[in-house]
């Protein structure tokens, strides 16, 4: 992966929607060369996917939590399978910090919130569930990004 390759990551970063005529442009070569490029960055599993970033808000969901789960030793990956099969789990990732889960959840009020975080309470294998409700974020996930 050359300097090209990680601008166009970060043009893509800003706006997963620039057109290869933009980026061509922006990068001094054809349109072709960077069709070509992201292709490449595709196949190599540089580029996973492409994706709109949604405002919770917009859907009707006023209540974001970024949620440490902690889980009985051998239930990591039975816990983490449940979590990630919740409509509510909209990201989900294994960590190595103060929780063995993290999860993003949105819900449409406290109640629902309150809710969702006592079911998961309640599942085989969780020993403790740790919230911490979105006030403001601050950064839009693609943003502002440098490689």
């Amino acid at each position: 992966m050359d300097e090209k390759d990680l601008r166009i990551l970060e043009i893509l970063l800003e706006d997963g929607r620039a057109s290869f005529r933009d980026m061509a442009r922006a990068l001094g070569m054809s349109d072709v060369a960077v069709r070509k490029r992201v292709l490449k960055l595709e196949r190599l599993g540089a580029i996973l996917g492409y994706t709109a970033i949604v405002d919770p808000r917009a859907l009707g969901y006023s209540v974001v939590s970024l949620t440490g789960v902690d889980v009985e030793p051998g239930e990591l990956l039975s816990v983490a399978r449940a979590l990630v099969a919740k409509p509510c789990v909209r990201s989900a990732w294994l960590t190595t910090g103060d929780h063995e889960i993290m999860l993003e959840i949105w819900a449409k009020d406290e109640e629902e919130m309150d809710a969702i975080l006592r079911e998961i309470k309640e599942m085989p294998g969780v020993l403790r569930v740790c919230p911490a409700v979105v006030i403001e974020r601050l950064k839009p996930k693609g943003r502002g990004h440098s490689l």
